[in-house]
Order: C-alpha cells, then structure tokens, then sequence
C-alpha cells in the first residue's frame, strides 16, 4: 500500500506562513521553520500593539487637554471633575481635538468649569 501524504493542505499550510512573512529580509522570508517563527512573533507585536496603540491615544489627549487647561489656569483633574459635575459628555478625543484645532470652543467649556467650581466652593 502506498504512502498518503496530505501534499495540497500542507501546500496551503506553508503558502499561509510564508505569505504572512513576505518582505522579510533573507531566510526569513524564504525558509519555512525561520518564516513560521518570525510570523509568529509578528502576530504577537501586532496584537499587543493594537492594544498599545489605544493607550497611547488616549494619553495624547490627555497630554493636550492638560496643555489647554495649564493655559487656562486649571489643572486637568479640576477640569475633569467640573465636566462631570456640570454634566457635560464628552470624551476625551473630542476635548483634545477641541483644545488643538478650536480653542476658543473649548475656553469656553473651561469658563463653564470654572464657574461651576467657584459656585460650588460657595455652597
């Protein structure tokens, strides 16, 4: 009897690898064991990056939101607190788009704030 071999799902097998770890420099691309580590690893960094990649978003805004409110003369977590407390919903993306392209739009949130935060001081 002859020997089975499972040739075309190995073909697509390995055809998947070394797709997956096209244009990388010498055996990398063209060995099969390097291909399969490197793809491999590429796929770790590209998970864990997706990830990483939210984080720093989110502290560039945090970074320009505290920019704009250094200038208005209120720390970021003040202001943070006087936008809940006032009600205002909106996130952070938008306070940080707000503070770089429109800043008069949001020194006018910030004004908001600060009047909500002196009349509660009073209270």
């Amino acid at each position: 009897m002859p020997r089975a071999t499972n040739k075309p799902a190995g073909r697509r097998r390995k055809k998947k690898i070394l797709k997956l770890a096209k244009g990388y420099r010498q055996g990398r691309s063209k060995q099969f064991k390097r291909a399969k580590e490197f793809a491999e690893r590429g796929q770790d960094y590209a998970y864990r990056d997706r990830r990483q990649k939210k984080r720093d978003f989110r502290s560039l805004w945090i970074v320009r939101i505290s920019a704009a409110c250094e200038e208005g003369g209120i720390s970021y977590s003040r202001f943070i607190h006087g936008l809940n407390s006032i009600g205002v919903k909106v996130n952070r993306k938008m306070l940080a788009d707000m503070a770089y392209k429109k800043p008069e739009e949001f020194n006018q949130i910030l004004e908001k704030v600060k009047e909500a935060e002196i009349s509660s001081d009073k209270i």
